[in-house]
C-alpha cells in the first residue's frame, strides 16, 4: 500500500477489524517514512458471471435489470422488499458460486423462477408465462397444474 500523503511504498498495519458486518476489513496504517497514519478498508471483490444471451450475445450481469423483473412479477403481491432482497442476493450468490466467468441467461431465468415459485406462486405464474413464452391457456393450466402437484408449494 502506498502512503497518500509522501507516496512511500512502506507501510505497516497497526490495527486491522471487522467491519460491515464482517463484510470489510478496516486496516489501520503507519507509513514508514512519514510516520503519518491512515486507513483503508478491504472488500472481497466477487465478479458475476457474464451472460450468454440466447442469440449468442455476451453482456454484463445486471442486478437493476433482474429486480426490475422480479418487481414486475410481483407487483401487488404479499411480498416484502425484504424478502425480494433476500431472492435476489440468492440468485447472485448461485451465481457466483458456479464459478464461471460466462453463463447462460437461461441459468438466471430459472433461477428466478425458483425463487418466485417459493415467494408466491402467482408471481411465478405471471414471470413463467412471459419467460417461456406461454402461447393459450393450455400452457397456463399445466404449469398451474404442475404448480399445485408440486409438494413443497407455497399456499396461494
Amino acid at each position: 500500500m502506498h502512503c497518500p500523503f509522501c507516496g512511500a511504498h512502506d507501510t505497516k498495519v497497526t490495527d486491522s477489524r471487522l467491519v460491515a458486518a464482517g463484510e470489510q476489513v478496516r486496516r489501520r496504517r503507519e507509513c514508514l517514512a512519514c510516520q503519518e497514519r491512515f486507513t483503508t478498508f478491504e472488500t472481497a471483490e466477487l465478479v458475476l458471471p457474464r451472460l450468454i444471451k440466447q442469440d449468442g450475445t455476451r453482456q454484463p450481469f445486471d442486478e437493476d435489470k433482474l429486480r426490475a423483473g422480479m418487481q414486475r412479477a410481483l407487483e401487488k403481491r404479499p411480498v416484502s422488499v425484504e424478502r425480494l432482497e433476500e431472492a435476489i442476493a440468492l440468485i447472485k450468490h448461485r451465481l457466483r458460486a458456479t464459478g464461471e466467468r460466462e453463463i447462460r441467461s437461461r441459468v438466471v431465468g430459472e433461477l428466478v423462477m425458483d425463487e418466485l415459485r417459493k415467494l408466491d406462486q402467482v408471481a411465478y405464474i405471471r414471470f413463467a408465462s412471459v419467460y417461456r413464452q406461454f402461447q393459450d391457456l393450455a400452457e397456463f393450466r399445466d404449469e398451474i397444474e404442475r404448480l399445485a402437484q408440486d409438494p413443497g408449494k407455497q399456499p396461494v
